[in-house]
């Protein structure tokens, strides 16, 4: 019983503001995908403010928090602020914000809670121990090259897989985030069994495969992918690919962050490139690329069930869509250390153990805690030709699009693993856009989540 007016996505704030002004909205929410719309949301609410906006301001998206909401959002805007964990949570809020009874309470509980999670991030800020960029590196995690068993990829170069069957990546689904799309927690298959949501887990689970039964029998949605496999090594913190093995020519280069908090317990301080071979061990190393997605098609079908106002199954095919692409992601890793790179020949996992990621090798996404920095993903474009190759669009944002889309890199050492980079040093930030050949003001804005300073 709300009226929303959408103004899509990539929309300016000048466009937000007059909209709001124009229709006389009760409230303003923002919702963002990617790490600038931080920025964006904090330039919105200082505008706000300085056009004397009284209006409260909901924030929510994929990159937000509570923490980032209260430390870097709230402190520019006078009006009530706050973070709206998820979508389902926003009609409760609204409802508290436009009740004469509960709104000055709500507000003041808000704003209250917010103060203290300031206060606790400044003391855990206070308290970290930063190393300089140099003693970093110096305590990068330490491999055993010269005794390390590095397999040379069967098939080097650039491999598509069009039109992959629906079939058999749903062999591969991981069925417990689905559930929490649905806001219902817990593992599955023991969710069923849950006393509190099991009945309705197990009917939308029934609806889920009813469906996706229907998306396959009438190919509703496509799954494209293409993967690459090239001769590299590192350099420093970057990895340089090469044309060949030869490697005389360099192909493009993948540029990693180091982690800059003080480690204990002979902890190292990780990047990326750590897990390649450095061209100075004379070692011939390699590494993988991919982008896979199962959204080719979903647009008229979303568009069917909102024609037919059915908002049930509209939501259900982007759900069951995400589901897809990250099974296929796992199939195509799958297939990756078994036949197109050949680095583990035999594997007897079950499903839950391909879940949990107990093979050897990992596959890191741009964007995600080991390699938060999004603009990779051009580099992995370029190098692919994913655009061509499979259909999935990059937006200027570096946003994938259809959404039901998976990229990163592929590291075959037994000894890789996912780590987050954290906050790091001006140093550092400093060096990487040099690297990079990019102004230290557009790296900054990339990286706004894992600054000490």
């Amino acid at each position: 019983n709300f009226e929303i007016i959408d103004l899509g996505v990539m929309v300016s704030c000048e466009q937000i503001l007059e909209t709001a002004q124009k229709e006389k909205v009760d409230i303003i929410g923002l919702s963002g995908l990617i790490t600038p719309s931080l920025d964006e949301m904090v330039h919105n609410a200082g505008e706000m403010e300085r056009l004397g906006f009284k209006l409260p301001l909901l924030i929510g998206g994929a990159t937000t928090s509570r923490v980032h909401t209260a430390v870097k959002i709230e402190p520019n805007y006078s009006g009530p602020t706050m973070h709206v964990l998820d979508a389902s949570r926003s009609v409760p809020v609204v409802n508290s914000l436009i009740s004469a009874k509960q709104q000055k309470q709500f507000i003041e509980e808000v704003g209250n809670e917010y103060q203290k999670v300031r206060e606790e991030h400044n003391r855990k800020q206070e308290s970290k121990t930063y190393l300089t960029l140099e003693q970093a590196k110096a305590n990068k995690a330490k491999i055993n090259w010269q005794g390390s068993q590095i397999t040379t990829p069967r098939k080097l170069g650039i491999t598509t897989l069009q039109d992959y069957a629906l079939a058999e990546i749903r062999n591969y689904i991981d069925w417990t985030p689905f559930f929490i799309t649905w806001e219902l927690h817990g593992k599955f298959p023991q969710i069923f069994e849950d006393k509190k949501v099991g009945e309705e887990a197990r009917k939308l689970y029934d609806d889920a495969r009813k469906l996706l039964d229907k998306i396959i029998s009438e190919k509703r949605l496509q799954a494209n992918g293409v993967i690459g496999l090239f001769p590299a090594n590192a350099i420093g913190d970057d990895i340089e690919l090469y044309t060949d093995e030869n490697r005389h020519k360099i192909l493009t280069v993948f540029h990693t962050l180091r982690q800059q908090t003080q480690k204990t317990g002979g902890n190292p301080n990780r990047a990326l490139a750590d897990y390649i071979a450095p061209k100075e061990t004379g070692m011939n190393d390699y590494i993988g690329a991919f982008a896979v997605t199962a959204g080719i098609g979903i647009e008229k079908l979303v568009e069917q069930f909102e024609q037919e106002h059915d908002d049930y199954n509209s939501i259900m095919v982007k759900a069951l869509a995400d589901r897809l692409a990250e099974a296929f992601t796992e199939l195509l890793h799958e297939k990756v250390r078994k036949e197109f790179w050949g680095y583990t020949l035999v594997e007897k996992f079950s499903n839950e153990e391909l879940v949990k990621e107990k093979y050897s090798g990992i596959r890191p996404a741009p964007g995600y805690p080991a390699c938060p920095d999004h603009t990779e993903k051009e580099i992995l474009w370029h190098l692919l030709g994913v655009e061509k190759h499979s259909g999935i669009k990059l937006t200027e944002s570096f946003a994938m699009y259809p959404a039901a889309s998976v990229c990163g890199l592929y590291f075959a050492h037994p000894e890789a693993k996912y780590f987050s980079v954290g906050k790091i040093g001006k140093d550092q930030v400093q060096e990487y856009s040099k690297r990079k050949e990019m102004k230290l003001e557009d790296i900054e804005k990339w990286l706004r989540p894992n600054l000490s300073y």
